[in-house]
């Protein structure tokens, strides 16, 4: 479980880093994009073995419900990914379409996984995704939208997650957590 702690808290801290010291991250100079980069696949690593490895009590597990509505969500967060609600018609006033579709990421996999490294995970990274909005509004309260786009470009990058949803499910299936029931 210690990896696994480790791995979420040098995701965020590498994440917040600009934010919380931007004197040690500009004395980086471009070489910093390197070092957080580097940061976050140690981080991402720490994360997948960890959870391999960490152990804890189990409280809930996959049913066809909560399958069925963390696939609902996977697609809406795959598209808030997406350029789409930057580029699209629907959601371009959203200020922070990525994280919220990692927030909606991580709601999704605590949905079906309902045992101690899943809440250690899945739920630091939604306490991460949400405080990293709370610290951008408050470092930059001043905000435009970009230009309104087309529903065309909308419906591109939604025909774009669902393609991404059945490839990222097929991962998954092959490597034994089928995530279509």
């Amino acid at each position: 479980m210690a990896l696994l702690i480790l791995g979420v808290l040098l995701w965020a801290a590498a994440h917040f880093f600009k934010r919380a010291m931007p004197a040690q991250r500009a004395a980086l100079g471009n070489a910093g994009a390197g070092v957080i980069a580097g940061a976050l696949v140690v981080s991402v690593l720490l994360m997948i073995f960890g959870y391999k490895a960490a152990d804890g009590a189990f409280f809930w597990g996959r049913h066809p419900a909560t399958t069925g509505i963390n696939n609902l969500l996977m697609i809406v967060a795959l598209y808030f990914v997406s350029p789409g609600p930057k580029k699209g018609a629907i959601f371009y006033k959203m200020r922070h379409p990525m994280l919220t579709g990692f927030a909606l990421w991580a709601v999704a996999h605590l949905l079906v996984n309902g045992d101690t490294p899943s809440f250690v995970l899945f739920g630091g990274l939604l306490v991460w995704s949400l405080a990293e909005m709370f610290v951008i509004n408050r470092a930059e309260p001043n905000w435009t939208a970009p230009p309104k786009g087309s529903i065309a470009k909308d419906g591109m990058f939604l025909v774009a997650a669902l393609v991404l949803m059945g490839v990222i499910g097929a991962i998954h299936a092959w490597l034994g957590y089928n995530p279509f029931g």
